[in-house]
This record gives C-alpha cells, sequence and structure tokens, in this order.
C-alpha cells in the first residue's frame, strides 16, 4: 500500500513556504489524492498565514490544525505526494455479463480465502455496473488485490482512493463580488438564453436544495430547480450538502438570478441534480464518485460537473466517465490545485479539463496545468451563496473562494446556455467553447483560452442562422424550378413565407439584438425553430428529435393539405423544416440517441419527405 498523505496539499504549502496562505475552519479536511479542488491566494497578516477568523498563526500551527480533524482511517498517513487511500478497503468492478448467484459465490470465495467483508457500491450497482466495497485487513490488502487481479470474473480491482474537498473562503463581503460572471460575458450571453431544458448534475458535497431536517434550502436557490439526485454518501434520495463547496459550485451553475437578492448564476434556467459522492469533511471514495458519474448520465444529465480529482488514474473512475461520455454527457472537471500536473478525472481523454484564472487573466498559482486542460475561467475570488454550520440553523453566507473547483462550474454553465440553444451533442459544445475562448499564448495554462460564454453562444446561435437560412434559400429555389418544370405555379404568400420561419429559424431569430429576454417562455418559443420547441422541455427529450422530423409536416398535411387556401402555410412549414433538418445533417451538432451516423441518414430521408410535401403544397396551379 502507498503510505497515505495525512497533510492538505494548502497544510503543506504552509509548511514549505513559510505562510503565504489562509486557512478557514469549514475547509478542514481529508487531504490526498482526490480533492475538490480549489485553493487559496496570498492574504496575509504580519507575514504569517492567519487561520479562520484571521487569527494570526504559524505555518506549523495552522498545519497541525488541519491535520487534526482528519478521520480515524487516515491517522497513520504519512506527509507525502501520493494518492490517498482507506486502509482495508477495495473498489472491485465485477465483470457485466455475471449473474447475481455469480457474484454471491465470488464474494463467497473471498470472504473465506481473506476475510472480505463485501457489499454493493450502492443500491444501483447490481443492476448497473456491478461495483462491489470491501473491507478486508489491511495486512492481507495488497494479496487480496493480487488475487483480484487474476480473477477472470473480475474487471478490476483497486485500493479505496479518496475525492476530497480544500476550498478556503475570503471575505463574504469581498468588494468585487462576482466580477467572474462579468469576465466571461454572462450580461451578453444571457440575451441569447438562460440555459432552460438542460440538467447539469453536481457531482460534489451536495447542494442546499431540501427543506427536511435540519437542512434548508438556499434562500438564493430558491428559485432554481433541482431535479433528482441522490446521495452516495448517506444512501438517499436527498443530496443536501453539510459540507457547503457543492452549493457554492451550484451558485455559480444556477443561482436564481434577477430576484432582487444575493448573487446571480451563469445558466440560471437549468436545471441542477445535486449528487453527494463527498462527505461533510469534504472527501469521498473512488466508489462513490464513480457511481455519481454514472448515476448523473443514466438520469438524464447533459452536462456533469466534478470540481474534485487526484493525481492518479483508475480504470473504475476512467470507464465510469467514458460510460457517462457514451450516453452524450459533457464531463467537466477541475484541473487541481496542486500548481503542476492535471489531476484525474480532468486528464482522461474527452474530459474538459479547466484552469483557473485571476482577475488580470494570469493563470492562478495553485492551477494545475498540462497538456490535458481544455479551457481557463475564473477562480479566484469566486462569490455565491453557499451553507454553513454543516447546512443548519439556516446558516448561510456568500462566500469568496478561490480554485479550479471554482472554475470548473463556470464552463459547465456556459456549456448549459450553448446546449439550451441547440447546440447538443458533447463534443460540439466543446469545440464551440473552445473556438470562442480568449486565446492565451500558453497551452498548457489556458487550453483554447479562457472562457467566453457570450461568444460561444452568439457563435452558437448565428452559425444555426446563417445555415438555416442559406438552406431555405437553395431548397426555394430547388422547389420553384420543379415546379416550374412541372408547369406549375410557386405560391410563396405571406403565409408561405410565415411557415417557413416558423419551422427553419423562427419568427424573430434577431431577437438577442434587440436584448429580448428568450429566458420568457413566449420569447423562446418565436426565437427558435419549431423543430427545437422540445428543448424548453428537456435536453434530454430533444434527443430523440420528437418535433424535428418529417412526422410533424405530415401531421399538418392530413389537415391542411385539402384546403387550398392553407396549402401555402404548409408548404412553407415543410420546406422551413427541410432546411433545419439540412443544418442537423452539415453540422451533425445535435446529440441524437441512435448516433452521428443514423443523425444524417435519418436527416436525409426527412428532408426528402418534406421537400416532396412543400412540392405539392406550393403548387398554386394543383386543383
Amino acid at each position: 500500500m502507498r503510505s497515505l498523505l495525512k497533510l492538505s496539499p494548502l497544510a503543506v504549502l504552509l509548511l514549505l513556504s513559510g505562510g503565504a496562505a489562509q486557512a478557514a475552519p469549514n475547509a478542514l479536511t481529508p487531504a490526498g489524492s482526490f480533492d475538490v479542488n480549489s485553493g487559496d491566494v496570498n492574504n496575509v497578516n504580519n507575514g504569517r498565514p492567519s487561520l479562520g477568523m484571521g487569527v494570526p498563526v504559524s505555518p506549523v500551527a495552522a498545519a497541525q490544525a488541519l491535520a487534526a480533524t482528519f478521520p480515524a482511517e487516515l491517522a497513520d498517513s504519512q506527509p507525502g505526494d501520493g494518492a490517498e487511500e482507506i486502509d482495508g478497503e477495495v473498489a472491485i468492478d465485477v465483470k457485466d455479463s455475471l449473474s447475481d448467484a455469480e457474484i454471491d459465490q465470488l464474494e463467497a470465495d473471498y470472504a473465506r480465502d481473506f476475510g472480505l467483508r463485501s457489499s454493493d457500491a450502492s443500491e444501483f450497482s447490481r443492476h448497473e455496473d456491478n461495483l462491489l466495497v470491501g473491507d478486508v485487513d489491511p495486512s492481507r490488502e495488497d494479496a487480496l488485490l493480487a488475487r483480484l487481479a487474476a480473477d477472470p470474473r473480475v474487471e478490476s480491482a483497486e485500493p479505496m482512493e479518496i475525492f476530497r474537498a480544500t476550498f478556503v473562503p475570503n471575505d463574504p463581503l469581498y468588494a468585487e463580488k462576482q466580477w467572474h460572471l462579468t469576465r466571461v460575458g454572462a450580461e451578453q450571453a444571457w440575451d441569447y438564453g438562460c440555459g432552460q431544458g438542460v440538467t447539469v448534475a453536481v457531482i460534489d458535497t451536495g447542494v442546499a436544495c431540501f427543506d427536511k431536517g435540519p437542512f434548508s434550502r438556499g434562500s438564493d436557490l430558491a428559485g432554481t430547480r433541482c431535479e433528482g439526485g441522490y446521495d452516495f454518501v448517506g444512501k438517499n434520495r436527498e443530496a443536501a450538502d453539510d459540507n457547503g463547496h457543492g452549493t457554492h459550485v451550484a451558485g455559480t451553475i444556477a443561482q436564481t438570478t434577477n430576484n432582487g437578492q444575493g448573487g446571480a448564476g451563469l445558466a440560471f434556467c437549468a436545471n441542477v441534480m445535486p449528487i453527494k459522492v463527498l462527505s461533510k469533511g469534504g472527501w469521498g471514495s473512488l466508489a462513490q464518485v464513480a457511481e455519481g458519474i454514472r448515476f448523473g448520465a443514466d438520469h438524464g444529465a447533459q452536462v456533469e460537473n466534478l470540481s474534485l480529482g487526484g493525481p492518479f488514474p483508475s480504470r473504475i473512475l476512467g470507464e465510469a466517465v467514458r460510460y457517462a461520455q457514451d450516453k452524450g454527457v459533457l464531463v467537466v472537471a477541475a484541473a487541481g490545485n496542486s500548481g503542476r500536473s492535471v489531476g484525474y478525472p480532468g486528464a482522461y481523454d474527452g474530459v474538459l479539463a479547466v484552469s483557473a484564472t485571476d482577475r488580470d487573466d494570469n493563470l492562478a498559482w495553485f492551477s494545475s496545468r498540462g497538456k490535458q486542460v481544455g479551457i481557463a475561467a475564473p477562480g479566484v475570488a469566486v462569490t455565491q451563496q453557499t451553507i454553513c454550520n454543516g447546512g443548519q440553523n439556516r446558516c448561510e453566507i456568500f462566500g469568496t473562494f478561490n480554485g479550479t473547483s471554482m472554475a470548473s462550474p463556470h464552463v459547465a454553465g456556459a456549456a448549459a446556455l450553448v446546449i439550451a440553444d441547440g447546440v447538443t451533442d458533447p463534443a460540439a459544445v466543446r469545440a464551440d467553447l473552445e473556438a470562442t475562448a480568449t486565446a492565451k499564448e500558453d497551452k498548457t495554462f489556458f487550453g483554447a483560452g479562457i472562457l467566453n460564454a457570450a461568444k460561444a453562444t452568439a457563435r452558437a446561435h448565428w452559425l444555426h442562422v446563417a445555415i438555416r437560412g442559406l438552406a431555405l434559400l437553395a431548397l426555394f429555389g430547388l422547389i420553384k424550378r420543379r415546379i416550374r418544370r412541372r408547369g406549375g405555379k410557386l405560391a410563396m404568400t405571406p403565409f408561405a413565407l410565415f411557415g417557413a420561419l416558423t419551422a427553419a429559424t423562427g419568427l424573430l431569430p434577431f431577437a438577442p439584438l434587440l436584448h429580448l429576454p428568450i429566458s420568457r417562455a413566449g420569447v423562446f418559443f418565436l426565437s427558435h425553430p419549431f423543430g427545437e420547441w422540445s428543448l424548453a422541455a428537456s435536453a434530454g427529450l430533444h434527443r430523440f428529435l420528437p418535433l424535428a422530423n418529417a412526422a410533424p409536416v405530415l401531421a399538418a398535411a392530413t389537415l391542411f393539405f385539402g384546403f387550398r387556401r392553407t396549402r401555402p402555410l404548409l408548404g412553407g412549414f415543410a420546406l422551413g423544416m427541410a432546411a433545419l433538418l439540412v443544418q442537423y445533417g452539415v453540422l451533425a451538432d445535435v446529440s441524437f440517441f441512435l448516433g452521428a451516423f443514423a443523425l444524417r441518414a435519418w436527416m436525409i430521408v426527412n428532408v426528402l419527405v418534406c421537400l416532396w410535401i412543400a412540392r405539392l403544397s406550393l403548387d398554386g396551379k394543383r386543383s
């Protein structure tokens, strides 16, 4: 077994640097390989760091105070730079093909030979991922893992590593609150939407979404929709926050906005799915994090935010990330606060790893860096509402925190805005965010650059409008020639134009230029084509393209084709739908439940049907 890391990265920095950081009591958490990624900037009292309420302490005293709060399992660990593990606890990924009886036999075999006490990682494990957790005498752990590695019934078995939170709040009344939202262009981005219909899973310490027992809903989350979720620590359906980190992260994504109180969130119309995988102490196991990632993917999240990480890869964690990606989820993760290489899960292929920047658009001193960094976002002095006193007695503050944990939710929120505007394929969302980022020289620091949500949403919107408009003109010319070739006459009336715009671009595609509030349902429907109206209900529903196909056109044909005066409306609608579907096929930036190849094939068939109905309906000479 690798030795456990007893001191947090912050405590180690205090010891090594002589004190350039500040700690806070509610940030005291177990430390090591998997952290919630946040840190602190230089706050000094007469050259010495202050602990908690600003009382000057020595670096050694600060480190001792931090170490004193670690759980008992870590009591024998030593300072180091390796992963943190729970002695005597393992994660076992059993092959999916095994039956319940075969899994029971496997557990019995290892109970007999090693005294292993094993159980399902959660109530979902036996039916979804066959992930077990086991306890064994620490002296027999290495032998157990060696036997499991050779067992053909087991895909992988690993020591139980820990994910953890280590944020440090500053003055909650910091003078430049929420400078970070302005820096990413929030106000301009809101001209294009507010994340309606998109679900973002916050895989963290929970979120203050619940009024039950000792917990209460955050006052500035009162208008935020919390959807589903699960507590993998307490094993119940209410993922309440007893730490504060998760609520702060969720606030950046979807804090209730324009309510006359508190702060704002970037995608304030989005749904938050609270998934608690980290304890009150801010740490959680490998199994809990992996289960949380899978849960979000299985329950309708389009984006998952992971403001946590660790230094070493894990096969179990990597497979959970790939599972989510295969289900069409954009996984966004903090790069880490080590000041060195990117941690995991941020370093996995396809994960959008986020580094942290300050007010001057420089890389924050604590931010991890490397070729895996995809994009940067503000992560210094980020202000949001969060809980205090363990979430009890309605204790809440507007905390100012630092870390890549705080940078990551800016990107997750911006992704929700882009998805709500019709770019729903995760690879296309990432490409849009990266293409519009403010470029910086060092790619290992900033990746594609610093997040610019305003440009990302504008690019997504206007690219769609341009291609749909061009497709509409081209298809109009094609239908006109076909009708004339058959001796007919094009019936292009105002009704036809109304139908074409409704289906192709929306009646008010230029609504962002007028600064109309697209967050209002009426404006959304007017500024988006009929085929995208399902987005307002759910981006998950939109994966099936229930309105973006030939079926609505065929349904309209049964109602209107028999009436000569309404045929132009039908024809225009069919032509506009064809233009929308052409754009879907050309860009393939829509997440389709059958995949990109099937999307293009499906679009071709539906475009042909729409054009056929458009030609029949727009021929003015047809009786």
